[in-house]
C-alpha cells in the first residue's frame, strides 16, 4: 500500500504555470506558479511558440517551493496537465527538433481554410469530431511537412504537451489519449489514430505511438528530474492530459450531466456514451473529444459570455467605482423579465475578423443600462439552453441537471435565468480547482489509495447549491 496520500500535479495553462500539492481529501496542500506567455518563433519571428526550457524551469522551481512545504515522504505520484492540441517532434536520442507551434500562433489558418485539399472537411468531422479550429494539430503537423519535411524525416515521435513534461520526469515518450483526442486526428470509434486521416495528410502513424489512457504509470521520476524538482528519485508518474477532460471529471459530473465552465468564454460539455458528428452538429459546432474513461465521448460547444458583460461594466458603467457587480446585478433584479423590450444579440466576438455580430435592440430614449445589463443575462441564458438542446441532440440523452463552475457561477441573477431558460436545475459547485483535482484522482486510483478514479472522487467533499428553475 502506499505511505501517503499526496500527489502533485504539474498544470501547465496559458496564463500561469502551476505545480500544486493536493491529497486525497482534495485539499490543496500548497501551491506555486508563475506566469506562462509565448515567444516568438526564432525562425519566423512573427510566429509564435511555447519555449518548453522556460516552462520547465518554471515547473522545477514552483515543484521545489511546494516540496519545500510538504512532507516528500507522502508524495504517491506525479502527474503533468495542459491545454490541448500543441506538441512537436523528437528525434530517437529525445532531442526536440523545432519549438512547440503555440495555439495562439496564425501560421496554420490558410491550412485549415485549405483543409479540403487533403480531406472533405465533411469527411474528416465525422471521423474524428472535433471542430475545424485552425489551431488543431493536424494544421501543424501540415506545416511540417510543407515547410519542415526533413524534421518529419529525422523524427522518432511527436509529443503532446503533456508528454513533453512527463518525457523530461522519467525520459520515457509516451502520448495520452485524452490529448490525442483534441488533434483532429483520432478515430471516436476506435478511440486511437486514424490511418486513414493520418495517410490523407501523408503523415506516418507510428511517430504517435500507441496513446495510453488516463491513469497509466508511464515512468517514474528519474535522477536528472529528482535533482531538478526535488520530488524523490522513483515516485511514478501517471498520465491524464487535457485539462478540459480532467476538469469536468473533477467537478463530479456523471455520465450524461452537462458541465458549464463559465468565464470569460462559456464552454458547455457532457460526458456522453454516444456521440454523432454529422453535418447537422457541424454546423451547431458540437465538438467531441475523448473523455478520460473508456467508452465515454466528451460532446461540448461554447460561446462568449462574461466578455461581454465586462463589455457592459466597461462602456456602461465605468462611474461606479466600488462593488460595482453587486450594483450591477441589484439594478438587473429589479428590472422585469423581456427587459422592457430591449434584446441583445450576443454575438460580440466572431471568427471573421471585420465582421461583428452583437447587437443591442428595441432601445428607446428610457432605456437603461440595467435593462441592458439584464437583456446579456436573458440572451447568454437562452444560448445555454440552445447549447443544452444541440449537446442531447449529439449524445443522445435528456439533461436532468447541470453542474456550472467557474467566476460566471458567482452571479445569482445570471443563475437562476439560467435555471429558468434551461428548465432544469443549476448546481453551483464550490471548488475551484476542479482541473488539479480531477487530474489527482486518476494518480490515487494508478497508485493504489483507491479502487479506481469514481472510488477516489467519492471520497470528496462537493459543496452543491441547488438554483430550482421558477
Amino acid at each position: 500500500m502506499p505511505k501517503g496520500d499526496i500527489v502533485i500535479v504539474f498544470d501547465c495553462g496559458a496564463t500561469n504555470v502551476r505545480a500544486v500539492a493536493i491529497n486525497s481529501k482534495g485539499e490543496i496542500l500548497a501551491s506555486e506558479s508563475s506566469p506562462n506567455n509565448t515567444q516568438p518563433d526564432p525562425f519566423y519571428p512573427a510566429y509564435r511558440i511555447w519555449d518548453v526550457n522556460e516552462i520547465w524551469g518554471k515547473m522545477c522551481m514552483a515543484s521545489k517551493k511546494v516540496i519545500s512545504r510538504i512532507n516528500a515522504n507522502q508524495i504517491v505520484g506525479v502527474t503533468v496537465t495542459t491545454f490541448g492540441v500543441d506538441g512537436t517532434l523528437f528525434d530517437k536520442s529525445g532531442k526536440m527538433l523545432y519549438p512547440v507551434i503555440s495555439w495562439q500562433c496564425e501560421r496554420t489558418n490558410s491550412i485549415m481554410a485549405n483543409i479540403h485539399k487533403y480531406i472533405p472537411l465533411s469527411d474528416l468531422y465525422s471521423e474524428c469530431g472535433v471542430l475545424p479550429f485552425t489551431f488543431n494539430t493536424i494544421n501543424k503537423l501540415i506545416w511540417f511537412a510543407e515547410q519542415k519535411p526533413e524534421i518529419v524525416w529525422k523524427s522518432h515521435r511527436f509529443l503532446f504537451m503533456p508528454s513533453i513534461f512527463t518525457f523530461l520526469l522519467t525520459g520515457e515518450m509516451v502520448n495520452d489519449t485524452t490529448m490525442s483526442g483534441t488533434s483532429m486526428l483520432t478515430n471516436l470509434t476506435t478511440r486511437g489514430f486514424s490511418e486513414n486521416i493520418l495517410n490523407k495528410i501523408k503523415f506516418p502513424s507510428e511517430k504517435f505511438g500507441t496513446p495510453v489512457e488516463a491513469g497509466t504509470i508511464v515512468g517514474r521520476i528519474n535522477k536528472k528530474a529528482s535533482l531538478d524538482t526535488s520530488i524523490p528519485e522513483g515516485i511514478p508518474v501517471v498520465a491524464t492530459g487535457h485539462d478540459t477532460q480532467f476538469a469536468i471529471f473533477g467537478s463530479g459530473a456523471e455520465k450524461n450531466q452537462p458541465v458549464l465552465s463559465s468565464g470569460t468564454w462559456e464552454i458547455l460539455m457532457a460526458r456522453s456514451e454516444g456521440y454523432r458528428s454529422g453535418k447537422e452538429q457541424l454546423a451547431m459546432s458540437i465538438t467531441t473529444e475523448l473523455d478520460s474513461r473508456s467508452g465515454l465521448y466528451d460532446i461540448g460547444n461554447q460561446w462568449i459570455a462574461s466578455g461581454i458583460l465586462e463589455w457592459a461594466r466597461r462602456n456602461l458603467y465605468a462611474d461606479i467605482k466600488e462593488n460595482v457587480y453587486e450594483f450591477m446585478i441589484s439594478g438587473a433584479e429589479k428590472v422585469p423579465s423581456g427587459c422592457n423590450g430591449v434584446k441583445i444579440v450576443p454575438k460580440f466576438y466572431e471568427e471573421l475578423k471585420g465582421k461583428p455580430g452583437g447587437q443591442i435592440l428595441g432601445l428607446t430614449m428610457e432605456s437603461t443600462r440595467d435593462e441592458i445589463y439584464r437583456a446579456m443575462l436573458e440572451a447568454l441564458s437562452e444560448r445555454l439552453a440552445e447549447g443544452k438542446k444541440a449537446l442531447e441532440n449529439a449524445g443522445g440523452f435528456k439533461t436532468e441537471s447541470i453542474l456550472c463552475v467557474g467566476g460566471g457561477s458567482k452571479n445569482r441573477l445570471w443563475n437562476q435565468l439560467r435555471a429558468n431558460y434551461t428548465g432544469v436545475p443549476l448546481k453551483i459547485i464550490d471548488q475551484k480547482e476542479t482541473t488539479v483535482m480531477g487530474a489527482s484522482l486518476f494518480v490515487q486510483a494508478a497508485c493504489g489509495n483507491s479502487s479506481s478514479p469514481e472510488d477516489a472522487r467519492a471520497a470528496i467533499d462537493y459543496k452543491t447549491e441547488i438554483i430550482e428553475p421558477e
